[in-house]
């Protein structure tokens, strides 16, 4: 019998079986208990890999500011696609409309580049830089951290800023919101109190449940 037991305990599929189901448990766990402030929660799913992957680079001491955004783009523009959770209290601070790439897709965000001037969207996990007056006012430099996968952000001025075509009004008006030139750009009038709850070294991954992403990441399995 022993023997056996010896036997599955060492295999590493059986390992890495074991170490994701209990990493999910911990994961819903966590979302159950998450105070959605009166918001809506991002799904499990996106919630999950975001999970992941904030773990990792907390771990890998890269987060200082224990905050998560989530930036849902399997949803449509025109819904509040971005959400703010403070990790450490467990709760929702901010939900917001976000923009995508104008080649990234209309009302749909379903193409993505690392590359200069595509006019995309990058997936993946972004760690907050520092804050500077741009041509938008207060804006947030954000650093890419999937290698091959937004590690250009900072090079493209992929940034978080405030635009006046990213509103409600637009989205009634035309089916869709405006769209930016990659950056995931936000109302005025949510940029300033989301980007002084963000900055300084917060977490943002940006999801969409493209198996293109999932095979590269080395973030989320």
């Amino acid at each position: 019998e022993n023997t056996k037991n010896e036997v599955k305990s060492t295999d590493p599929k059986l390992i890495a079986a074991n170490a994701k189901a209990t990493f999910e448990a911990k994961s819903k766990s966590f979302y159950t208990v998450i105070d959605a402030n009166g918001f809506s929660l991002p799904t499990f799913e996106s919630f999950l890999a975001a999970f992941e992957g904030y773990e990792q680079l907390k771990q890998q001491g890269k987060i200082e500011n224990e905050i998560l955004t989530i930036v849902d783009f399997s949803l449509s523009s025109t819904q509040e696609r971005m959400w703010v959770i403070d990790m450490k209290t467990q709760k929702v601070i901010l939900k917001s409309l976000v923009a995508h790439g104008r080649n990234s897709g209309v009302e749909f965000a379903t193409n993505f580049s690392n590359e200069n001037e595509s006019y995309k969207s990058s997936l993946g996990f972004y760690v907050t830089g520092e804050v500077y007056q741009g041509k938008h006012g207060t804006s947030l430099r954000l650093d890419g951290m999937e290698y091959g996968i937004n590690d250009r952000a900072r090079d493209r001025a992929v940034v978080i800023h405030g635009a006046d075509y990213v509103s409600k009004k637009l989205a009634r008006a035309q089916g869709y919101i405006g769209r930016s030139q990659g950056c995931p750009a936000v109302p005025y009038e949510v940029h300033k109190k989301l980007i002084e709850t963000i900055k300084d070294k917060s977490c943002i991954f940006i999801y969409h449940p493209s198996r293109n992403y999932v095979a590269k990441s080395k973030l989320v399995s």
